[in-house]
Parts: C-alpha cells; sequence; structure tokens
C-alpha cells in the first residue's frame, strides 16, 4: 500500500445538499437537451435538477442567477457528471451496493438520524431513496476516479519538502477564499481567449462592485462547486494552488481579483484571513497489515471479493495473517507478511484509513475496496508518537499535496471535457 496518497478528496454529503444527478423516468415525448457520448440528458431530468438546486440555494439564502443561466450552468453540470461516471466505467471503476449501502448509513448516522429518520427527511426533501441512492454511487464514482487519475500519480519528493520547510518559518496563514473558473477549450484560439477574457474582467468588476460573489459564481462558473458558490472554505495558504496564494497576499478582505492559468481566467474572492494554531501534540499511529488482491483483465471485482472472503474466513480459524498474506497479497509488502509498518494519518487513501480507524487492536477488517483492488486490514497496535520534526514534514507534505492537487484535477477536467462527444440540443424547440 503506497504511503503516497492521503485523503483529501473525501465526500462531504450533508443532508441538505441535492443531488446533482438524480434521474427520474423519462415520459415517451421528453425532449433530449444534450448528449454526451453515447448517453442522453433529457429536458425532464434536467428541469428536476433545477427544481432540487432551485429550492436548495433559496433555503440557504443565495440570490438565484435568471432562469435561464441557471439552466445552462446546470445542463454544464450535468454534462461533466455524465463525462466522469463514463470514463470510470470504461475503467471497470464500480460502486457495489454493499459499499453504497455502508456510505448511506454513515451519512444518516453523522446527521445523529436512524435509517427510517434519514429516509424521511429526504422524502420532505422531496428527494426519492432511489434518486439519493444513484446521487451518492456517483458521488463516490467520481471521488475514485480522480483518485486513480489525479491523486494517485501526483508524487511529492523529499527534495520539494525541504524546499518547502525551507521557504516557511512556522507559522501558517489560513485563507477563506471563494472561486470563479471561466475554463478555456484546450486548444483555444487567440479570438476564443480574447472573448473569455472579456466576459471574466466584466464578471470581477460585478464582484468589486459588491455583487453577490456566490450568485456570480452560480451563473459562470465552470468548477464543480459552482452551485455551492465556489466557495472553497478555509485553507491553509500554502495549501492553495499556488496562483490564488501569491494573488491573495495582496488582496483586502472582500476584494476580488482576475487571474489567468492555462485552465482559463480565474477570479478570487478572499472572504476572510486568519492565523494557524498549530497543534503541538503528538500523532496517533497505527501498525497494521494488509491483504491486497488486485482487479485486472483476469480477475474480477467479484473474484477478488470472493478470495479475500475465503482468506478471512481462514483467519477466523486460526490461519496466520502474515503467511496468508506472504501467499496471496499482491503488493510489495507481502514479502513482510503485509506489514505497512507504522502509518500516520492520511498516508493511505480514504477507503482504507476509514476502514482501519474503526478497527480495535487485533481485529480484521471486512472486505474493502480501495483504487488500488480490495483489501483485508488488520490492526496490529496504536500509539501517540512526539514526532515533531516528521509532522513538519507530514503537514509540509500535505500543503503541497493539496495545492499540486487542486491545479492536476482542473486540468485534467479539461482535458477530459474536451476529449468528450458533446451535442447541445437545449436550444431546440
Amino acid at each position: 500500500m503506497s504511503r503516497l496518497f492521503p485523503a483529501f478528496f473525501a465526500v462531504f454529503l450533508a443532508l441538505s445538499a441535492a443531488p446533482a444527478c438524480a434521474r427520474p423516468q423519462v415520459v415517451e415525448a421528453d425532449r433530449i437537451v444534450a448528449i454526451v457520448g453515447s448517453e442522453a440528458i433529457t429536458l425532464s431530468e434536467l428541469k428536476a435538477q433545477l427544481q432540487l438546486v432551485t429550492g436548495r440555494l433559496q433555503r440557504q439564502g443565495t440570490p438565484l442567477p435568471p432562469q435561464e443561466v441557471l439552466e445552462r450552468q446546470m445542463l454544464e453540470r450535468m454534462i461533466m457528471e455524465r463525462a466522469q461516471i463514463q470514463a470510470a466505467h470504461e475503467q471497470g471503476l464500480r460502486v457495489s451496493d454493499a459499499q453504497l449501502e455502508q456510505t448511506i448509513a454513515r451519512i444518516a448516522a453523522n446527521n445523529k438520524m436512524s435509517r427510517e429518520q434519514f429516509l424521511a427527511a429526504l422524502q420532505k426533501d422531496g428527494v426519492t431513496y432511489a434518486q439519493f441512492q444513484e446521487e451518492i454511487r456517483n458521488e463516490l464514482t467520481i471521488t475514485r476516479l480522480r483518485e486513480r487519475e489525479v491523486d494517485s500519480r501526483l508524487v511529492i519528493s523529499d527534495a520539494e519538502i525541504d524546499n518547502f520547510l525551507t521557504q516557511t518559518d512556522g507559522k501558517r496563514e489560513e485563507l477563506h477564499l471563494a472561486h470563479i473558473l471561466l475554463r478555456a477549450p484546450e486548444a483555444a484560439n487567440p479570438e476564443q481567449l480574447q472573448q473569455l477574457k472579456a466576459k471574466a474582467e466584466d464578471v470581477v468588476k460585478r464582484a468589486q462592485r459588491g455583487e453577490n460573489f456566490a450568485e456570480l459564481a452560480a451563473a459562470y462558473s465552470d468548477t464543480p462547486d459552482a452551485l455551492q458558490g465556489g466557495d472553497l472554505g478555509w485553507r491553509p495558504e500554502d495549501a492553495l494552488p499556488t496562483l490564488y496564494a501569491e494573488a491573495a497576499k495582496t488582496l483586502q478582505v472582500n476584494g476580488a481579483t482576475l487571474l489567468q492559468s492555462s485552465n482559463g481566467f480565474h477570479i478570487i474572492k478572499l472572504i476572510a484571513r486568519r492565523g494557524d494554531e498549530t497543534d503541538d501534540g503528538g500523532v496517533r499511529q497505527t501498525h497494521a497489515r494488509h491483504i491486497l488482491i488486485r482487479v485486472d483483465e483476469l480477475i474480477s471485482e467479484s473474484e477478488a471479493r470472493r478470495r479475500l472472503e475465503d482468506l478471512r474466513e481462514r483467519l477466523q480459524h486460526g490461519e496466520s495473517f502474515a503467511e496468508l498474506a506472504r501467499l496471496y497479497s499482491q503488493d510489495g509488502s507481502a514479502a513482510n507478511g503485509g506489514d505497512l509498518g507504522w502509518i500516520n494519518p492520511g498516508d493511505t487513501v480514504p477507503e482504507f484509513e476509514r476502514a482501519m480507524d474503526a478497527l480495535d487492536n487485533g481485529e480484521v477488517s471486512a472486505v474493502i475496496q480501495s483504487p488500488f483492488g480490495f483489501h483485508i486490514i488488520k490492526v496490529e497496535e496504536r500509539r501517540i508518537q512526539d514526532m515533531s520534526q516528521e509532522k513538519q514534514r507530514f503537514a509540509a507534505r500535505q500543503s503541497l499535496r493539496e495545492r499540486k492537487m487542486d491545479e492536476a484535477y482542473q486540468d485534467w477536467l479539461r482535458q477530459l471535457r474536451d476529449r468528450t462527444y458533446v451535442e447541445y440540443r437545449l436550444e431546440e424547440e
């Protein structure tokens, strides 16, 4: 299990979040408003999403952009989601029913509700359980796709960490930013860029005059968080994309500015800034082992799961975890009996870390899935380790990864959008 893949793009789902791609039954006379790859988006699907998102924005008190603007934004959001789901399916990424139900149970628990209370709350919000299931399945699928295509390919070298620590004095300021991206096509010509720049200049002037930034983001931004007002939340300055961090240094609170990158034109607004209070306590480490079965052309997901279920049953009958890992695990830790050593928070991918953190010492997990395949995990022991220098390096690695991931993900989305066949039919009668 690589130690270079920390949790970043976890799915933060609250009960008030409206589904982004719930698909109602299509009536016979339903009109197609877009074709994405080999799939159609219908007018009824678009209207259902507009109704859900409009209701959520109104509950949040966010001013609504004009209906036709919101309609175009929602359609583009659905196109991007559909393109990512198609790319995930082409790579064989699937979310099982068991994993889906586990996630929904965790969401209900996080909202301090029983399953029955949660279903009632969904119904009250006008969301069917089938719609909610599909939304969560899509969120999980897109998260796995990003982890495979973007997050897992980022490497932070020791030299980068050394340079980062040299440039910082240990004090980290946190910034609360919101952003708007007007994405440029992959091979945009000068005329296209000039038109896009003029549009961006108009938007930033409106933001500087005090127009509601969340409304502007909902109307113009080409990012997945556009309908949430483009809010990036609180982040350490050194974890922001370099472009944003450098520009924010000269911004006053509530100030906005226009930036350009290879992805297009960015508008950022500084909502607030604060000092970061560093915790000097110890780090909770876990000593764990695992057995990994990878999914490939020869081993299907169902076969990988079956093999691990068989191994788990053998463990329950007293066989050695280390010995079975040596015989069957398909990664570099097999030679050491699946021993991963001492693991810090964030060292592993989210699915693995969540399952590991839920275990008691000596306990073996159920079969879980990650971007690397299927695993069973055993926790050997835990400890609180005083590691101030290691913590500094860990924090530096996390900051560098977050900075790179934002930039890499936007670049990857732009490439995916440009290579996806999209046909617009919204204006057709």
